[in-house]
C-alpha cells in the first residue's frame, strides 16, 4: 500500500495533522468496519454459545498478529486492556517484598511509575531510579528486576542494548515501541515486554499485549484468575490455569474491541520531543489549527508522533504554527 492509500484509510486526516500516535493513533476505517460487524451480530444474533466461540476465534487470531510485531510465538503473548496491565501483572506476579529492589530509569512513564509505587507501598519493595543510558550497568546486590521503556515516552530514547546481557530479569514497557519501531522480544532479551493497542497500531481503547518468556511464565503467579485464564474452568476450585500466557489474558476482553484492533494491526513510525514556554496552551494552539499533538506533563516540551500515514504536508503545517 503506497502512502496516499494508507492515509486514505483514516478519516480523520482529511482535515487533520495528525501527530498524536504516542498517545492514541488515528483509527482508520477499516478497524470501525470490522467493529460495527461484530456488534451488529451481537444484535442481530444475541451472545450465546456462537457469541462466545466468536470471541475466542477473534482472540486468537489477534495473539497471532501481536505475536508477529513482537517477532514471537503466540503462545507466549497475553491479551490485555493496556501497556499499563501487562506491567503490573508482571510486577505483582514475582511477589517481590522488603529486601528486594526494583531498578527503573528516571524518565518512566505514569503507568509504569504506578505499579512501582504499589510495589513499594504495598510490599515494601525498594525502588531506585538511575539515567536509562546508565541502567544496564547499576545494578546492586538486592536487583531482582529491571523496569523500564523500550522507547522513551518523552525523549524517545532507546534502552540500552546491554540489558539483554544483564543477570536479572528484564520488564520493558513497550508502549512506544510495537508498532513504532521493530521489536524482536529475543533480541532485546527480556523476560517481559508490555504494550499497547491503540498507540501506534491503531487499534481501539482497552487492547494491549504482554510478552512473558517462558522461564519468566513459570515464575510469575497469577492472583487474578477466571474463565479465559483457565484450561479446565469447570473443575472448580481445581482448575488449572493455561499453561502459556493465555493465563495472563485480560479476562473480558469485548468481541467488538478484538475485531477492530486485529482490522487495524494488520492494516499496518517515531516520537519527536520539542520545547515550548507553555506547552498546555500552545497544544491547545495546535488543535484549534487542526494539529493534533501532545504535552509532556511536568516538562517544557511538546511531542509529535510521526506515522507512516503522515506526510510532508503535515509536517509542514506544523513547522508554519511553530514559526514565530
Amino acid at each position: 500500500m503506497n502512502l496516499s492509500g494508507l492515509r486514505a484509510e483514516f478519516p480523520a486526516l482529511d482535515h487533520l495533522a495528525y501527530l498524536n500516535a504516542g498517545t492514541d493513533g488515528p483509527l482508520p476505517a477499516v478497524a470501525v468496519g470490522a467493529a460495527t460487524q461484530e456488534l451488529e451480530r451481537e444484535l442481530a444474533q444475541g451472545r450465546a454459545g456462537a457469541h462466545f466461540a466468536r470471541r475466542a476465534e477473534l482472540a486468537s487470531e489477534l495473539r497471532s498478529a501481536y505475536a508477529r510485531v513482537l517477532s514471537c510465538q503466540a503462545a507466549d503473548v497475553a491479551l490485555t486492556t493496556c501497556t499499563t496491565e501487562g506491567i503490573a501483572q508482571t510486577i505483582v506476579g514475582l511477589a517481590l517484598g522488603s529486601g528486594d529492589e526494583i531498578l527503573t530509569s528516571d524518565e518512566e512513564h505514569p503507568g509504569l511509575l504506578g505499579a512501582l509505587a504499589a510495589a513499594r507501598e504495598l510490599n515494601g519493595v525498594q525502588v531506585r531510579k538511575v539515567p536509562l543510558s546508565a541502567i544496564a550497568h547499576e545494578l546492586g546486590p538486592r536487583t531482582r528486576l529491571i523496569a523500564c521503556s523500550h522507547v522513551g515516552w518523552m525523549s524517545g530514547g532507546v534502552a540500552p542494548q546491554e540489558l539483554a546481557d544483564v543477570d536479572v530479569p528484564v520488564l520493558l514497557d513497550g508502549a512506544q515501541g510495537a508498532g513504532a519501531i521493530a521489536v524482536d522480544v529475543h533480541a532485546l532479551g527480556c523476560e517481559a515486554y508490555a504494550a499497547a493497542g491503540q498507540k501506534w497500531l491503531c487499534g481501539p481503547d482497552g487492547t494491549g499485549m504482554l510478552y512473558v518468556s517462558p522461564h519468566l511464565r513459570e515464575e510469575l503467579g497469577v492472583p487474578r484468575r477466571g474463565y479465559p485464564n483457565l484450561l479446565d474452568p469447570d473443575a472448580g476450585l481445581h482448575a488449572r490455569l493455561h499453561e502459556d500466557a493465555r493465563r495472563f489474558d485480560s479476562p473480558a476482553l469485548s468481541a467488538e474491541a478484538l475485531a477492530c484492533a486485529l482490522a487495524s494491526v494488520n492494516m499496518l513510525e517515531s516520537l519527536v520531543s520539542f520545547p515550548s514556554d507553555d506547552p498546555p496552551a500552545e497544544r491547545a494552539r495546535l488543535a484549534d489549527g487542526g494539529i493534533i499533538v501532545r504535552n509532556i506533563p511536568g516538562r517544557p516540551w511538546l511531542r509529535a508522533s510521526v506515522g507512516a500515514w503522515n506526510d510532508d504536508d503535515d509536517l509542514n503545517r506544523l513547522l508554519g504554527m511553530l514559526s514565530p
